[in-house]
């Protein structure tokens, strides 16, 4: 069974390890030079800092899924985040968030006295929930209707408190506006609208007390090398600067992909780009429109000495974060005063940077929108964020840069990412759970699909448990195919009896 998998992120590569355990011949086809898609470095000299993601959740999840797919986890160092992360306020108040509960608690109790019982409500209905939400919406695909029409479905639905929005629930836990902003800005991780993201994305906050922030040495990225060593051992051929322009379809099935105007025949294909750019690769199709998640500009920079006093994760916020939120989602515009995410690796890493150097990322969420000028508002933001950077402690910062490089959403989209959204598509209500795009979303079941805008979502780990899933439809499919022919053949050899 030759399978072509379209696209060299980690849910392709993991799902293309998975299935040649189980005997498919197995070719990655990737269009740009190197593999991995978003999970990726950026490197300038001796310098390098991840490009994409940052915050390692769900390691057992990540190591548990690794393993399975025949990658060996003992040389790859976790180092454990405690504190998480710091949130500083505009007014200079900063919370600390600890994956020890008790050190929260008391954390709590003196910056935000009379919430500190409510973390403890709140962590025990996420543990309740998260029990509830793991094996129905992280573990199991939406195929059919009957998948999610069904009582138990809606009733799981009911107890996550789907309907109401990550914000609104967390008013019923903490009455100080800070709090509520500290447990709901973790959606814009997955691009999401804290103000209007469905509740049951306030489990990811939660996983942050329960299973801990993690930091890789040597940068998330560096988890490519252990895949590719995986690749070559189970025998997973990867070809680089080979971009797919065409799945062709016959008989309801996917025949042949065409690389570089080449036509290659295929017995299956798993589609991994952001899908709503990577369906049209169906050329008969009329690609839906979806609802993409927030874009963000990213600056990547050098840095002469460290900033040692710095956490590795830390959040700064304007000072009306829900406005900011409403620029973002709502009004499509740059936000004058942004909130912005901070990446200080070199605390923990030495290895990123030459002696005596260091390196930083800063992420600044934005709208997605075609009637921005990117140059402008990038530069406008990078001035600003930088500025505000050293008012917040990052004594000359500007003075010590030693190079810099800035990415916005129109180079998000030029590399295929849905309308220049860095997250895939938006997790809004019609965008989750049994509404987003499965594992097989296409008529031609042949073809399979994983990514971040696949379901179960965004984030690592979660686009690797997609990969399992589509390893499951895969044996299913094959299954199924199978017993097909074999029925076929079983009423051949009885119509050649009876014509005797």
């Amino acid at each position: 069974m030759k399978t072509a998998v379209i696209g060299s992120g980690i849910g392709g590569l993991i799902s293309g390890l998975l299935l040649a355990k189980e005997g498919h011949d197995v070719t990655v086809y990737e269009k740009e030079s190197t593999i991995g898609g978003r999970l990726a470095f950026v490197k300038e000299g001796e310098y390098r800092i991840d490009k994409g993601p940052t915050i390692v959740l769900l390691p057992e999840m990540l190591l548990s899924i690794l393993s399975e797919a025949g990658i060996d986890t003992a040389d790859i160092e976790f180092i454990r985040c405690d504190p998480l992360y710091h949130i500083h306020f505009a007014d200079g108040q900063t919370y600390r968030k600890y994956a020890d509960i008790h050190k929260q608690y008391k954390e709590i109790k003196e910056q935000f006295p009379g919430d500190e019982e409510g973390f403890l409500r709140f962590m025990d209905d996420m543990d309740s929930r998260f029990t509830i939400g793991k094996p129905q919406f992280l573990e199991s695909s939406f195929l059919n209707t009957r998948d999610y029409l069904n009582p138990h479905t809606i009733g799981s639905l009911l107890k996550l408190k789907a309907y109401r929005n990550v914000m609104g629930n967390l008013k019923r836990y903490f009455h100080h506006e800070k709090l509520q902003t500290a447990y709901g800005l973790q959606t814009l991780y997955i691009g999401g609208n804290p103000y209007s993201t469905p509740a049951i994305y306030s489990l990811v906050s939660y996983s942050e007390h329960k299973h801990g922030i993690y930091y890789i040495k040597g940068g998330y990225a560096g988890l490519l090398d252990h895949v590719e060593k995986a690749c070559e051992r189970n025998g997973v051929t990867i070809k680089t600067s080979s971009p797919v322009t065409e799945i062709e379809t016959e008989g309801g099935k996917a025949t042949h992909i065409v690389v570089r105007g080449k036509r290659e025949e295929i017995d299956s294909v798993i589609v991994n780009g952001d899908f709503p750019t990577a369906s049209k690769l169906l050329k008969k199709k009329s690609p839906k429109s979806y609802q993409p998640s927030s874009g963000c500009v990213l600056l990547y920079m050098g840095v002469d000495g460290k900033f040692d006093d710095k956490e590795l994760h830390q959040f700064y916020l304007n000072e009306n974060f829900s406005r900011n939120m409403e620029d973002i989602f709502k009004n499509k515009r740059i936000p004058k005063e942004p909130s912005f995410y901070v990446f200080n690796p070199s605390k923990l890493d030495p290895s990123l940077a030459p002696e005596g150097k260091s390196v930083l990322y800063v992420l600044i969420p934005v709208p997605v929108s075609d009637d921005l000028d990117w140059k402008e508002a990038s530069e406008f933001l990078s001035n600003l964020v930088l500025d505000t950077m050293e008012e917040r402690g990052f004594d000359e910062l500007k003075k010590r840069i030693t190079w810099l490089k800035v990415r916005s959403p129109e180079e998000a989209m030029q590399e295929g990412l849905y309308s220049g959204g860095s997250f895939g598509i938006a997790p809004s209500l019609l965008q989750s759970g049994p509404f987003r795009p499965q594992v097989q979303p296409f008529a031609e079941k042949n073809i399979f699909a994983v990514g971040a805008s696949i379901h179960p979502g965004g984030g690592v780990p979660i686009v690797m448990q997609g990969a399992k899933l589509v390893a499951e439809a895969f044996k299913e499919y094959f299954k199924s195919e199978s017993e097909r022919k074999d029925v076929s053949l079983h009423e051949q050899d009885l119509g050649s009896i009876r014509s005797l």
